[in-house]
């Protein structure tokens, strides 16, 4: 008999909890699972998943991003009627509001397996510590629902330990996966800079959301200090949201255009990676970012803010570099070292070319994922 599993998430934005979680739905092996996604309304994602045969979504209509006390506890009451309806073996939730709201409805709806993925926490060190302290403290009162705690980053899982979240026992760890074969750091660099560079030039990019976790204005900092500074340098940044025209009449204002560029979202955002030279990862919080993954990938040197998952991969001067949350100063004098001496570069790409990242393929994520279902379901039947 099929196992019927139901992924929760609180809406389908651009994201790598998002795709992940699609992509999981998209491939469980169908012989064995029968896959339900289950997303509130207004994402990026929603017609995607809508038109592809593969998906089968119900949205609800109350679940939200915000914080909305009495909306929040008419999507409880939602989600556990859905719950109740679908009557899926295994309800495996994700991003923060969802896996709160979801674990509690699942128990309540009778469900008998619960998992949840932390994709990075929803309480960070720059919030009021009273909030903070709520947040965590919701974290540990669904714990006490949840069978298996999914952690992307060895970072996460340990924090999570040292607050109390959950039983370690519970812990697992299943790296957020990316498609490997989408990414080569062999790709004729050329081909694609001369539309954004001039030749002989290097090329600085970012990857993200243009939210406040992503700090996007660091990025700016920094590309308009360097900008100033050098000659031969571009700056590029791939992604969309509230602020994309804001920082696009930016650069005009400022005369940062064309060195500087907001693109927003691209299809070919792999082929344009392949064609530059550095990553600059400004996020005040992570938990572990697949853009990260995709830039070693492609060869790029990281310079990343010391957040939570970017630790697992980024050894400081060795295959990248690693800065205090804030210091764009230090950021831009590291990367401006890096533009005037080649050898020192070339010594940091060689290590991140180094690098094994064969554990992030999404593949593997899926199949992880598929044997965990299982695990559970044995300790089901001998219950």
């Amino acid at each position: 008999m099929k196992l019927k599993v139901a992924h929760l998430i609180t809406m389908l934005e651009m994201g790598g909890a998002q795709g992940n979680t699609v992509y999981t739905v998209k491939n469980l092996d169908r012989n064995k699972y029968d896959p339900l996604l289950i997303s509130g309304k207004g994402g990026i994602l929603d017609e995607t998943v809508i038109s592809d045969r593969r998906v089968r979504t119900v949205f609800s209509r109350r679940l939200v991003r915000e914080i909305r006390p009495l909306r929040d506890f008419l999507s409880f009451f939602e989600l556990r009627k859905i719950l109740r309806s679908e009557n899926p073996d295994i309800v495996h939730t994700h991003s923060s509001k969802a896996g709160i709201l979801g674990r509690l409805a699942a128990r309540a709806a009778g469900v008998r397996t619960i998992i949840h993925t932390f994709h990075g926490f929803g309480f960070n060190d720059r919030q009021n510590r009273l909030i903070r302290f709520f947040y965590v403290f919701l974290e540990k009162i669904a714990a006490v629902f949840t069978d298996r705690l999914i952690f992307v980053s060895r970072e996460n899982l340990k924090t999570a330990g040292e607050l109390g979240i959950g039983n370690p026992s519970k812990y697992r760890l299943i790296r957020s996966g990316i498609k490997l074969s989408d990414y080569s750091h062999d790709k004729d660099k050329g081909r694609l800079r001369k539309f954004f560079a001039q030749e002989n030039s290097k090329v600085v990019v970012s990857l993200g959301n243009l939210k406040p976790q992503k700090n996007p204005d660091d990025f700016y900092k920094i590309a308009q200090d360097t900008i100033h500074s050098s000659s031969d340098v571009y700056f590029l940044y791939l992604g969309g949201g509230d602020r994309l025209e804001e920082f696009r009449k930016r650069t005009e204002a400022d005369g940062l255009y064309p060195r500087c560029r907001f693109l927003g979202w691209r299809e070919d955002s792999a082929s344009i990676l392949s064609a530059c030279d550095f990553f600059l990862l400004t996020s005040l919080w992570e938990g572990l970012p697949r853009s990260l993954v995709e830039a070693m990938l492609s060869g790029l040197v990281p310079l990343c803010y010391k957040t939570d998952g970017v630790l697992d991969l980024v050894k400081d001067g060795y295959n990248g570099f690693l800065f205090e949350k804030g210091d764009s100063v230090k950021a831009r004098e590291t990367l401006k070292k890096l533009l005037e001496e080649n050898n020192f570069y070339s010594e940091i790409r060689s290590n991140v070319l180094k690098t094994d990242l064969s554990e992030f393929d999404i593949d593997l994520m899926v199949r992880q994922q598929e044997a965990l279902y299982e695990e559970t379901a044995k300790e089901l039947g001998s219950r």
